[in-house]
């Protein structure tokens, strides 16, 4: 690491003892007390200029990210995805097209962040556990910037997305039993020194998703009313959340819309919280699903994730397996292709759809090219 980078400091701490992120090494968790990771203060709204045609990519952004000035910034072409409007049920709701990242799922815009500053801290080798896509995002931007990269993936995982995550170059670990198992998995390679490069445990992507809400914001000329999106360990929630709080700081919108996190009724932990306090986790099981993308038991940021939720005056929302296919053929049928976590959506929308305000905004996070034969 040059002198540069030793001198940077982080802008994260501890949330449970305090202790700032070390200058030195890329540890996951707080090595004096296990604790997480996050951002000492908000994230901030600072864009560079506007999106200019022909080019994609969240770097016009870069002073809103923890990264040193003289680290290049690593980009597929990440963000700047369509906006698009339908009617449903006399209601105008818009659909954000994050499956159209480069990917093909919104990851990208947290991995970009995250593999700058990998590159910025000097690794040169990283591994993460995945059900697919966070995978696929990390062995894509890994390969980018010339990191190797070691992906461990539940053994039913679909095939899609293994194969992409190879594809890249990145070697794939399978490990059999539930998603935990690779969780688990990942963590024994990391006491042994690896980087462990995890999307859910390091902060620094988080505002590489705030940049969903701005350019939600810029894309509505204003803010939302309502957002609704899937819900696994929480982090696309709440980068928006944080996203909106630097609009609202900045003075870009005027109030915070309604969040509505979705998960799947066989593994609905923080909707388990959500409804019923610490007595709903007693009957939340990891239950088999086809949205295998928010197939977590144990959400690294759900206490984040809930009290964002409170702030906004939302809600969670658990949806049962046999709506969810039917969800994704419905979107299917007005031209969005997507996988089944991201049908989670517009199955909630029928739940809420009298009482939020407008404009609803739901986030379509991932291709249905990365489940073909599901």
């Amino acid at each position: 690491m040059s002198a540069d980078r030793n001198s940077w400091e982080w802008p994260f701490r501890c949330t449970n003892c305090g202790q700032p992120y070390p200058t030195k090494g890329f540890p996951y968790c707080c090595e004096k007390c296990g604790g997480l990771f996050d951002y000492k203060d908000q994230v901030s709204y600072d864009p560079v200029q506007p999106s200019r045609p022909g080019r994609r990519s969240i770097e016009r952004y870069r002073r809103s990210f923890p990264l040193p000035a003289n680290v290049d910034f690593v980009s597929l072409g990440e963000g700047d995805t369509p906006l698009l409007s339908h009617r449903i049920s006399s209601r105008q709701v818009f659909f954000k097209c994050e499956h159209l990242n480069p990917t093909g799922s919104f990851k990208d815009r947290g991995t970009a962040v995250l593999v700058s500053a990998l590159i910025a801290a000097g690794i040169e080798e990283a591994v993460e556990d995945s059900s697919g896509n966070a995978g696929a995002s990390l062995a894509a931007y890994a390969a980018r910037a010339g990191i190797k990269a070691r992906i461990y993936v539940p053994e039913s995982a679909s095939g899609p997305k293994s194969l992409q995550i190879s594809a890249y170059g990145a070697q794939v670990v399978r490990i059999p039993g539930p998603r935990s198992a690779s969780a688990e998995a990942v963590h024994r390679e990391a006491e042994g020194g690896v980087v462990y490069a995890s999307h859910a445990y390091l902060p620094h992507g988080i505002a590489g998703i705030a940049t969903l809400a701005f350019e939600i914001a810029e894309q509505l000329k204003g803010y939302p009313g309502t957002v609704i999106a899937p819900v696994g360990h929480g982090t696309l929630l709440l980068g928006l959340h944080r996203g909106f709080q630097a609009l609202q700081s900045a003075g870009e919108i005027d109030r915070m819309p309604v969040l509505v996190g979705v998960q799947a009724s066989a593994c609905a932990p923080l909707w388990g919280a959500f409804s019923d306090g610490v007595s709903g986790l007693d009957r939340i099981s990891e239950g088999v699903t086809v949205a295998e993308g928010v197939r977590i038991i144990q959400p690294l940021r759900g206490d984040a994730v809930l009290q964002a939720i409170a702030e906004s005056g939302g809600k969670m929302i658990a949806v049962d397996e046999e709506k969810i296919l039917k969800g994704r053929d419905t979107l299917a049928r007005r031209g969005l292709y997507v996988e089944p976590t991201s049908a989670l959506v517009i199955c909630a929308l029928e739940e809420v759809l009298e009482t939020c305000p407008d404009p609803i905004v739901l986030i379509l996070t991932g291709s249905g090219f990365k489940t073909l034969g599901v």
